[in-house]
């Protein structure tokens, strides 16, 4: 936990990055599609799962950045999803999988389980302040998400919502103004420091929260409150803790 335990005050509301720091999509992508293709146990799911991810990092990026790809994440994982049974890689297993199974496929982003802290913890800060999504994932995801994994938005802010992604400004920022707020009575909470270093240059108040499959192990040690001279405003191992911190 952060030592400056005054470093959220005044925070009216909190936003948070989901795929990785609300949710496990490493563990529920690769177990889903274990369980879906009984006849390629022996396939290596994880590494599946990253390329696909792998994917949606390059596509968004580009995207926010002004370039080519499609406005819906949905789209956007089957396309990757397409490319990649085109691929030498995993082309074997294309038989498996034709239009209607790959639409399946898509879906299994909607069910993406918490990590165990996850609904308690936003419970715990729902209580607190307004708490949502500031997510590239499109509207409809989000809201099946939270239903499978018991998340209590109090809104939820996408990237086909605010018309583009991270990092993109109009993304911090248009859930800034339509949150009615300044952007220093909003938090930013990721598992990903780029993310947060992008909210903190508009303005926003940032927390890092330290997930095993997000960032590198060396960037999640070395990341450090303001208090202790780092520079998001606390990090935490939980939303438990995140909860704590806020009067």
């Amino acid at each position: 936990m952060a030592d400056d335990t005054d470093a959220l005050a005044g925070a009216q509301a909190f936003v948070f990055d989901v795929f990785g720091t609300v949710v496990d999509w490493q563990g529920s992508v690769s177990a889903a599609l274990r369980a879906r293709t009984e006849g390629a146990a022996d396939e290596d799911w994880v590494a599946f799962a990253k390329e696909w991810r792998q994917g949606y990092y390059e596509t968004t990026r580009r995207v926010a950045q002004g370039g080519a790809g499609p406005g819906n994440v949905d789209v956007m994982h089957r396309e990757i999803l397409d490319r990649m049974l085109a691929s030498e890689r995993w082309q074997h297993l294309a038989r498996l999988w034709a239009d209607e199974e790959r639409r399946e496929l898509v879906l299994i982003w909607h069910r993406l389980d918490g990590w165990p802290d996850a609904s308690e913890g936003l419970y715990a800060l729902k209580n607190k302040a307004i708490i949502g999504t500031l997510s590239n994932g499109n509207v409809r995801l989000l809201v099946d998400m939270a239903k499978h994994a018991d998340l209590p938005w109090d809104v939820v802010f996408a990237g086909d919502l605010l018309g583009s992604y991270k990092p993109n400004p109009k993304m911090y920022l248009g859930a800034v103004r339509h949150l009615g707020l300044r952007p220093e009575q909003v938090v930013m909470v990721a598992a990903h420091i780029a993310d947060l270093r992008a909210a903190a240059s508009h303005g926003l108040r940032t927390v890092y929260v330290r997930r095993p499959t997000e960032d590198a192990p060396t960037v999640r040690a070395d990341v450090r409150a303001k208090a202790v001279g780092g520079e998001v405003d606390a990090v935490v191992d939980s939303f438990a803790e995140l909860a704590a911190l806020v009067g």
